[in-house]
């Protein structure tokens, strides 16, 4: 907490202070937390723990530079936000807090009960709902949101517009399975992959770009549907196959530059030989 405050104090000041900080808006700031955000992800993905940290301390910079602003035009503060967000988090988590403690200071979660030990769904002491499986977490998380007062108004509003559309048809798909609609075995979701791969190749032979759109969309959303029932995500797979690929290019690209040939005048096979010598070089690291 003093962290906290000491790192508030020095956005006071530069906002008081520094040029640049001053003339800010929620505007200006916008694309460079979409990139802080997006570096973080970056750093994610590759489990680097330097990075990690600061790339959060970026965002986290952000997010109270927002709250700032707000503050000066006094619609919010810092405070507000925790406050707003602390007692989300207490209301969507009947299992762990009793609805007594939203507003308390100091709120005491209830007894923790552990998954799959016979618990009748009820809590003893509370009356309240009493999730012991990640599955009923996550389903009455949805049906708590959509009976807030400023929550979600139908069960998919609750997913961002400008989501990338590899992510927002994830998330898509992962609120509509909370209230049940989902496959009931997860092996029946092949079929209609096969099913939707065979309308795009029709497409395809057709020479129809617009009907061959449309059919490789639905090709992709039933491949991530898979990945989904799988328990996979298809963003991060995604983004290892391309560092991947980027890894095996850039190979092949050093040995064209090694061998002053460049590559556009290298051959297919000699390129082909360069990525397999890549890829046996990935096994032995």
């Amino acid at each position: 907490m003093q962290a906290f405050g000491r790192f508030l104090d020095v956005l006071d000041a530069l906002r008081a202070n520094c040029p640049w900080d001053k003339k800010q808006t929620n505007e200006s700031l916008r694309p460079n937390t979409i990139e802080e955000t997006y570096e973080l992800c970056d750093a994610l993905i590759r489990s680097d723990a330097h990075e990690i940290c600061k790339e959060l301390g970026d965002v986290l910079l952000h997010i109270c530079f927002y709250a700032k602003i707000a503050e000066e035009k006094e619609q919010f503060d810092m405070a507000d936000v925790c406050n707003a967000l602390t007692r989300k988090m207490i209301t969507r988590h009947p299992h762990v807090y009793h609805p007594s403690q939203i507003d308390a200071d100091d709120p005491k979660p209830l007894p923790y009960v552990p998954e799959n030990t016979g618990n009748s769904g009820q809590s003893a002491d509370s009356g309240s709902a009493k999730a012991t499986t990640v599955k009923q977490v996550l389903e009455n998380w949805e049906q708590i949101k959509l009976k807030e007062k400023d929550g979600n108004k139908s069960v998919l509003s609750g997913v961002p517009a400008a989501l990338p559309s590899l992510i927002k048809a994830y998330r898509i798909q992962d609120k509509a399975r909370n209230v049940g609609f989902d496959w009931e075995d997860k092996q029946d979701v092949w079929k209609k992959v096969r099913e939707e791969l065979g309308e795009l190749e029709t497409e395809l032979r057709k020479e129809d770009k617009e009907n061959s759109t449309r059919e490789l969309g639905d090709f992709l959303f039933s491949v991530i549907n898979a990945a989904r029932l799988y328990k996979l995500n298809p963003d991060n797979a995604l983004e290892m196959t391309n560092r991947k690929f980027i890894d095996r290019f850039n190979y092949i690209e050093a040995h064209s530059i090694k061998a002053g040939k460049p590559l556009t005048e290298m051959t297919l096979g000699e390129m082909d030989q360069l990525w397999n010598e890549a890829k046996e070089l990935e096994k032995s690291k």
